[in-house]
């Protein structure tokens, strides 16, 4: 089949036009079986598309094709690997507001504060990695004067990358971008609830890569994310999502004895020392709430450790920051905060709130649901900011996924130290602080892959980032990262006598 490729930003027609296909070795293709299943806007619960029920018949085609497309790619000189990924972040580029348009629709991120700011981020990713393709260099050893002895990087073959929803496309972006660079061929499984933009983004990248070397899947874990771990030309899983999948997918690759990344959650916390700049962190914590994303993030600075001092004080600027921020139409310019991406992440989220509030905790919602009728039947969340909790609280450990915090007190360093670092996860971590010595000393005793003072940036490329503990393994959006991950080292050694 065969969709207009000139950019299209009313997102309905597009979302239409893409109905019912996934991308396999250059084409549009539905599921061999033809099963479908519902994309649904989340801010309005009615239907946008259909997207194919994939299962094993359509991972085997989809690796197939990878398979044979890898080899010739990995011949082509590195540097001209990279002009073409650049060259898709050059063409993204130009579609920033209907990719954005897009996703927003489908996941209920808003568009002026979420989603075109992930569609730029998308095109920019593609252009960093793009630049990196010299960059796959080996090293000379001085083994033996008699012998020329050298490293390679070698590209591992097939990449399978499972991929969230919260982000998709910048997420996408961070495992195929570097993996496509190296020399290997990908095979994407989107996520059932987003799988509309990684689509098109999929379907606009093969108008300049050769056939093959980028796939797109879609379906459910069972059927069809299972499969593509288990397939045997598959070298290598990048995965981001729950910590349960992740365990899946480390046991499945473990039989395989294939390598994997995994980048899996977090309960991120936020210590707000006495002596910290109070607007500046407080519109920090905003930031790092990720509440324009519905909270729905894995560095979301959902711990937030505030000094005795200033807590009161903090908790009143939060509340009253949050409070002025509009929900709404993820399309319209005026909204700052969407809808829950899906039902049940939606009753998820409520029964967290319903939790906090049987505990006796303060709590403060924020905001207001819309009131267009239109938006009747959406899934919104209004933020809740919790107090009173304690760190060993079901609030405070558990992953939420949703526009929720608890803002805990503490009067000294080194408990506000011992508590954020009291958590299965350490994916984030941030100090607020105009003290460097006290920075200085966090950065090195927070246990967590990605730590910031005074600021709380989201994943950018070139910025190493990933966990520890249940937050993963393995790094991403760096060149590092591309050379450890997605490339083999081989040692050569030439007799020279």
């Amino acid at each position: 089949m065969t969709i207009a490729i000139e950019p299209v930003t009313d997102p309905h027609a597009l979302a239409a036009a893409l109905s019912g296909r996934m991308l396999i070795d250059g084409a549009l293709v539905p599921a061999v079986s033809g099963r479908t299943y519902a994309v649904i806007n989340p801010a309005t619960g009615q239907t946008i598309a259909t997207a194919p029920f994939g299962e094993a018949a359509d991972v085997e085609a989809a690796v197939a094709s990878a398979a044979a497309a890898q080899k010739a790619w990995a011949k082509l000189p590195a540097r001209r690997r990279g002009a073409l990924v650049a060259e898709c972040g050059r063409l993204l580029a130009g579609r920033v507001e209907e990719l954005g348009r897009l996703v927003a629709l489908e996941t209920g991120k808003a568009l002026r504060t979420e989603s075109r700011g992930e569609a730029s981020v998308l095109a920019d990713v593609f252009t960093f990695f793009g630049g990196l393709g010299s960059e796959l260099k080996g090293e000379t050893i001085p083994f033996d004067p008699a012998m020329l002895t050298v490293t390679l990087r070698e590209p591992i073959g097939v990449i399978g990358a499972i991929i969230p929803w919260n982000a998709p496309m910048m997420l996408m972006a961070m495992k195929i971008a570097p993996a496509l660079v190296a020399g290997n061929a990908v095979v994407v499984k989107a996520a059932e609830e987003a799988p509309l933009a990684v689509l098109r983004v999929a379907q606009v990248m093969n108008t300049v890569l050769p056939k093959g070397v980028f796939n797109l899947i879609t379906g459910f874990g069972p059927e069809c994310g299972a499969p593509l771990v288990a397939a045997p030309a598959v070298r290598k899983i990048t995965f981001t999502g729950s910590v349960e999948t992740g365990r899946a997918v480390y046991r499945a690759a473990a039989d395989k004895l294939i390598p994997v990344t995994l980048e899996l959650g977090g309960k991120s916390p936020m210590i707000v020392m006495a002596d910290a700049d109070l607007d500046r962190a407080v519109a920090g914590a905003v930031a790092g709430m990720r509440f324009t994303r519905q909270g729905q993030s894995c560095t979301a600075s959902s711990r937030i450790f505030v000094h005795d001092s200033i807590h009161d004080a903090f908790v009143d600027r939060l509340a009253a920051a949050v409070d002025r921020m509009v929900m709404g139409d993820p399309l319209d310019e005026r909204t700052d905060i969407g809808a829950i991406v899906s039902k049940s992440q939606h009753e998820r989220v409520c029964g967290y709130i319903e939790a906090g509030r049987a505990a006796g905790a303060g709590v403060r919602a924020c905001s207001a649901l819309p009131d267009d009728p239109a938006l009747a039947g959406g899934l919104f969340v209004r933020p809740h900011v919790f107090t009173g909790l304690g760190n060993d609280s079901r609030l405070a450990r558990e992953e939420i996924f949703g526009p929720v915090c608890c803002v805990i007190r503490f009067r000294d360093y080194e408990e506000a130290i011992a508590a954020a670092n009291d958590s299965d996860y350490g994916l984030a971590a941030t100090l607020w602080t105009r003290d460097l010595k006290t920075a200085l000393d966090a950065a090195h005793r927070l246990e967590a892959g990605f730590v910031q003072v005074n600021q709380n940036l989201v994943v950018q490329p070139s910025l190493s980032y990933g966990g520890i503990k249940q937050s993963g393994l393995g790094k991403e959006a760096s060149l590092e990262a591309m050379l450890e991950h997605f490339t083999h080292k081989k040692t050569v050694i030439l007799n020279m006598t």
